[in-house]
């Protein structure tokens, strides 16, 4: 009896001692499974918030720029540049072909008085060869002296032919001393070294420009303009001029340059003189204002006051026709056609078809 109840006993025991364990093991994979899925989740990427675009502005569409339809003074003009030049200003020369340099005694910016000397060329050997034929005339005069004494008793033919040859001997001598006097040469006035053309040893051809002087107290404003500008202006023109540093004067057009019919000898190095240019004359220079000093001009071809006008950038055209689109004051717009007066570099004249105050619309 004791031994069955033991049994039995042991029996119920141990099935409880399984079903405890059981239990056990259960909450222990439970807990395992639950912290893999906490360890889990922590090693997963986390997600990318979204980005807040609620500040973001989206561009607007750029609106074209309207522009008041205005009254002013509107002026066309012919631009163009020059400098101040002097109004006694002399290409210096010499008339003698193929010698060279021998002396320069002046450089560029030099003052001088008139009949000083500039430069002069080598002659030596003129000078020898006219030694020479001196001496040889002075026996001529010897034999003249006794030709004349016994004038009485010789042929008249025989006398005027030997007259002759001692007169032509007389005139070489002459000539030849003329031409060393050419070598040497001198400032026609007083004034101011322009230019120096050549250096000493160079060899010249006639005419070829030495030097170039100015008289730095008569200054006159000398203009370049286009070839086509040139045909727009006309002597009397109203110019302003801008000179550097000095400020704008104002002035009209004196002289128009004058076309050269001569050929260039000097293979392209012209020198300019004033009838190259287009000459301003103004009241009065200010003193700072030198010979070369650079200028602008600006010669007022058509000016016309309170003018309708719009900028160019308004100014549409299609074909032959030219229109503008005209602002409406509900905003709206609308094509009208316009009548083109003068223009300028930035803005165009309305003869029909605006008013002042309305708004175009831009390109």
């Amino acid at each position: 009896m004791s031994m069955k109840w033991w049994t039995a006993y042991s029996s119920t025991s141990k099935r409880n001692a399984i079903q405890r364990r059981s239990r056990k093991s259960a909450g222990a994979i439970a807990a395992l499974a639950l912290s893999m899925a906490i360890t889990g989740c922590s090693l997963l990427p986390s997600e990318p918030e979204e980005e807040d675009l609620s500040a973001i502005t989206l561009p607007k569409i750029s609106e074209k720029p309207h522009y008041a339809v205005e009254t002013k003074t509107l002026e066309t003009t012919a631009q163009g540049s020059g400098r101040v030049m002097s109004t006694q200003e002399q290409q210096l020369y010499f008339t003698l072909e193929g010698k060279r340099v021998k002396k320069i005694y002046i450089q560029s910016g030099d003052k001088v008085e008139a009949g000083q000397t500039i430069a002069e060329l080598d002659v030596d050997d003129l000078k020898k060869s006219l030694n020479k034929e001196s001496l040889a005339f002075k026996r001529s005069e010897l034999d003249m002296k006794k030709l004349l004494r016994e004038k009485d008793t010789m042929d008249a033919i025989e006398f005027e032919t030997q007259m002759l040859n001692f007169e032509e001997s007389r005139q070489a001598l002459v000539d030849k001393q003329e031409e060393i006097n050419k070598a040497v040469l001198t400032a026609p006035f007083a004034g101011t070294i322009v230019s120096v053309a050549v250096q000493e040893g160079d060899q010249i051809k006639a005419y070829d420009t030495i030097s170039v002087i100015a008289n730095p107290s008569s200054l006159v404003i000398a203009a370049e303009l286009s070839k086509d500008d040139l045909e727009r202006v006309a002597v009397g023109m109203e110019v302003r001029v801008d000179i550097n540093n000095s400020g704008q004067l104002v002035g009209k057009i004196k002289q128009l340059p004058i076309p050269s019919t001569e050929n260039n000898q000097n293979g392209g190095n012209k020198v300019q003189s004033l009838n190259d240019f287009l000459l301003v004359q103004v009241d009065k220079l200010p003193k700072t204002v030198l010979r070369g000093t650079p200028l602008s001009v600006a010669v007022i071809v058509n000016r016309k006051e309170n003018a309708t006008v719009i900028p160019l950038a308004a100014l549409r055209t299609i074909g032959a026709r030219t229109y503008v689109q005209v602002v409406e004051e509900d905003g709206s717009k609308r094509e009208v056609d316009v009548e083109v007066g003068q223009q300028t570099s930035t803005d165009a004249e309305i003869l029909n078809g605006l008013t002042p105050g309305q708004k175009v619309v831009g390109r």
